[in-house]
């Protein structure tokens, strides 16, 4: 068994009229990680933030910058991203005709690269980038807003996944994103999950560090 979760809380759902303090919240609770959810209103219906956010948010931590980008043709702008100071840019299968070349685009920026993929996307779609790619990102929601309900069939998907990752030796992580909270980790246990994303679960949780320990404490026992 694994002995540490990453916990990757998304700012989708913190207050960004106070995303200084929201961020700091991230570290006093012991993370390294903080999700940014980038979406174009295409994509997926919602629009949020792009590099110049990033940017201004790499001054002021030293948390790694787990990227999700929710746009289409994510390649035209993963320079611009890399250069704002993302560590992780994940990008979407669907999103994209040219996959292969997007994930080297992020791999020669010096980047750790990922591949999402919508809930109801057949994991035989991105099966061919699987030796290239630093992590998987499995949706647990349809794309495009916090707070949504934890899609059932998604652990049995993470499960083949991971046995796809055992049989051929492959070496990326796998995370999921979409309503991950204190009840819906239980039914991650025993999945070969290597990271989860959540959103309001961690920022409405009135302590926060008190959260990360009961997630974890579920995961595992």
């Amino acid at each position: 068994m694994k002995e540490s979760l990453i916990i990757s809380p998304s700012i989708l759902s913190a207050d960004f009229s106070d995303i200084r303090n929201e961020i700091e919240e991230i570290s006093s609770s012991g993370l390294d990680y903080v999700h940014l959810d980038v979406m174009d209103g295409m994509f997926v219906p919602n629009i949020t933030f792009g590099p110049k956010f990033i940017s201004d948010l790499r001054s002021k931590t030293d948390l790694v910058f787990d990227a999700h980008l929710m746009i289409e043709s994510p390649e035209r702008y993963i320079h611009d991203f890399a250069s704002a100071g993302c560590d992780i840019i994940t990008v979407h299968a669907e999103a994209t005709k040219h996959l292969d070349r997007a994930i080297n685009m992020i791999k020669e920026e010096g980047k750790s690269a990922g591949v999402s993929i919508n809930p109801a996307t057949s994991l035989s779609e991105i099966e061919e980038i699987l030796p290239s790619v630093d992590y998987v990102l499995v949706m647990s929601v349809n794309p495009g807003f916090g707070g949504q309900k934890f899609i059932s069939y998604i652990p049995d998907k993470i499960k083949r996944l991971s046995e796809m990752r055992a049989d051929s030796g492959y070496s990326f992580l796998i995370n999921v994103d979409g309503g991950v909270n204190l009840s819906t980790i239980e039914l991650l246990k025993d999945t070969g999950l290597d990271m989860v994303v959540t959103g309001s679960a961690f920022f409405n949780a009135p302590d926060k560090e008190i959260f990360v320990h009961t997630l974890m404490e579920k995961f595992f026992n």
